[in-house]
C-alpha cells in the first residue's frame, strides 16, 4: 500500500484530478483548465499546444477541436495523446497519457451550443492550422458565415470533441529543495485496477 495523503488522498483518480481543478480556479488569474496537449505526426514528430479541458468524466477527460486541424488529424491518425495540466499557483501539475476516442455525437452538440455566438460562428469560418493569407480575410468569411448560418447554427460536422482515456495519471506537487511529490497511477489497456507507485522527484 502506497502511503498517499493530504492533496494525494483518494482512491480515484479522476476524483483527485477535479479537487485540484476545482482548487486552481480559485487561485489561476487565467484557463485554470488549460493543458498542453501533445501529439505525434505520422512520421513521429511531435507537436504540442494549448487546449481547454472542458469536462472530467468518470474514466476519461475530454476537450473540443477542429477535426481537420493539425491536432485533429493527428489524434485521430495515432489514436494517443497526452497532456499536462500545470496550475504556477498551486506549484502542481497532473501528467496524463491515453487512447483517444471522438465524441461527436450529444454531448458534443450541447457542448458547442453553450458556446458564445461568435465562438459557433468562428468554428465554422475557421480552416484550422490551413495558411491564412490575412485577418481580414478571417474576419471576412465570419462575415459570410454569419450571413449564412444565422444565429443557430448548429455544430459543424468537422468540429466536436476527442475523449482521452487514461492509462496513466501522474500528480506531482511541488517540495522543498527539489524533493517533489509525485504519484502515478497506472493500468494496462486503460482497463482494470489502478496500481499507484511513488516515484523519485
Amino acid at each position: 500500500m502506497v502511503d498517499r495523503s493530504g492533496k494525494f488522498a483518494g482512491e480515484d483518480p479522476f476524483a483527485i484530478a477535479k479537487a485540484w481543478l476545482a482548487e486552481a480556479e480559485a487561485t489561476e488569474l487565467n484557463d485554470p483548465n488549460a493543458i498542453a496537449l501533445s501529439t505525434v505526426d505520422a512520421d513521429g514528430m511531435p507537436n504540442v499546444r494549448m487546449v481547454l479541458l472542458k469536462e472530467i468524466e468518470a474514466d476519461a477527460f475530454v476537450f473540443y477541436t477542429n477535426y481537420d486541424s493539425k491536432k485533429g488529424q493527428e489524434l485521430t491518425q495515432s489514436g494517443k495523446a497526452a497532456f499536462v495540466m500545470h496550475w504556477k499557483s498551486l506549484r502542481r501539475q497532473i501528467r496524463v497519457r491515453g487512447t483517444i476516442e471522438r465524441e461527436d455525437g450529444p454531448q458534443a452538440d450541447e457542448y458547442y451550443s453553450s458556446r458564445s455566438l461568435k465562438s459557433r460562428l468562428g468554428a465554422w469560418a475557421s480552416k484550422q492550422s490551413q495558411p491564412l493569407s490575412s485577418r481580414a480575410a478571417l474576419v471576412s468569411e465570419v462575415a459570410k458565415v454569419t450571413a449564412a448560418k444565422g444565429i443557430n447554427p448548429k455544430r459543424p460536422p468537422f468540429w466536436g470533441g476527442f475523449r482521452i482515456s487514461p492509462v496513466e495519471i501522474e500528480f506531482w506537487a511541488d517540495g522543498d529543495f527539489r524533493l517533489h511529490d509525485r504519484f502515478r497511477w497506472s493500468r494496462s489497456g486503460g482497463l482494470g485496477p489502478w496500481e499507484i507507485n511513488r516515484l523519485n522527484p
